[in-house]
């Protein structure tokens, strides 16, 4: 019974042995190419480029019409008529209703309530018959009959946060979209940028507005909105994935003469999946984008595969 366990001790000690050879082994093997020809690494490379980026920030928004306006009676009394439906265009000063403004013992003429501005009827609040009130002396006192919505522009609510509210400047192009017409982009420039920081949310209301011709943007769309805060002339960009960290610095292979030429990268922001490199990488280099992992500066390579953008 002793022997059995003092041979199986003996066993495991082999197996144990015989596993950190194997991993040591296997570390002297992770720099050998794949490859043995000349004692070469196959790599994949890139000739870099220069190109010009455009900078943005993304939100979301409302889209609402540039106009919006509930129309009021100016007189109290019974509605005789109402004039539109909803869906009518209609002009400034075009007749919208009728009121019977008639009290016991005094009779008026009948009183009419006209547009105040021109563009489409998308509510009509109440029917013949019904009672109305002017806004006096608080428009929660009135009773509204229709709303009129401008469609021939409208405009974007979008709430920025506080860190990026001095990137945003009225002028600057903004690229929108709906999901009712997915492929399509609508632009328009930032119009307002409220002085006021909201104290709950720490937001700032941005209006955005744009040209809507066709009506095709209606209020209430859900808008997913690009606003570029920057645009720059040939940009050197690189993939992120070509660059690696040593020793806190930020290094990338390019080929030199067949040899891997280790070199050190000055990186501004990441931009998707690449990044803009403002020193250590020029265009027509050839930047080393996959086996550099298992370079050091001066090993011979071998391409095989890439080379172009």
């Amino acid at each position: 019974m002793k022997k059995g366990i003092i041979w199986l001790i003996v066993l495991v000690i082999i197996v144990f042995i015989g596993y950190r050879g194997w991993v040591a082994y296997q570390k002297t093997q992770i720099r050998k190419p794949i490859s043995t020809e000349e004692g070469s690494f196959p790599v994949e490379v890139q000739v870099v480029s220069s190109s010009d980026l455009i900078e943005s920030l993304n939100f979301n928004g409302d889209i609402k019409g540039i106009e919006e306006i509930d129309v009021f009676p100016k007189v109290s009394g019974k509605l005789i008529e109402v004039k539109v439906e909803e869906g009518d265009r209609v002009k400034k000063d075009q007749i919208l209703a009728v009121i019977d403004r008639d009290i016991t013992g005094v009779k008026f003429e009948p009183a009419e309530v006209t547009a105040p501005v021109e563009g489409i009827i998308v509510r009509v609040y109440l029917d013949k018959g019904a009672s109305v009130n002017p806004p006096n002396p608080s428009p929660s006192m009135g009773t509204p009959l229709v709303r009129i919505v401008n469609l021939d522009s409208v405009k974007v609510i979008i709430n920025v946060i506080e860190k990026d509210l001095p990137k945003i400047k009225t002028g600057q192009k903004a690229k929108i979209r709906v999901e009712a017409y997915p492929g399509s982009i609508f632009v328009g420039k930032v119009n307002l940028v409220s002085p006021v920081v909201n104290l709950l949310t720490r937001t700032t209301p941005v209006e955005i507005g744009l040209s809507n011709q066709d009506h095709a943007l209606k209020p209430g769309m859900f808008a997913q909105v690009e606003i570029i805060i920057g645009e720059k002339k040939d940009v050197v960009m690189i993939p992120g994935y070509a660059v690696l960290e040593k020793g806190g610095e930020n290094k990338a292979f390019v080929i030199s003469r067949g040899k891997a030429k280790e070199k050190e990268v000055i990186l501004a922001p990441l931009v998707s999946d690449m990044v803009e490199v403002k020193g250590g990488i020029s265009p027509g280099d050839s930047l080393i984008i996959s086996g550099q992992h298992s370079l050091k500066d001066g090993d011979l390579i071998r391409i095989v595969g890439g080379g172009e953008k």
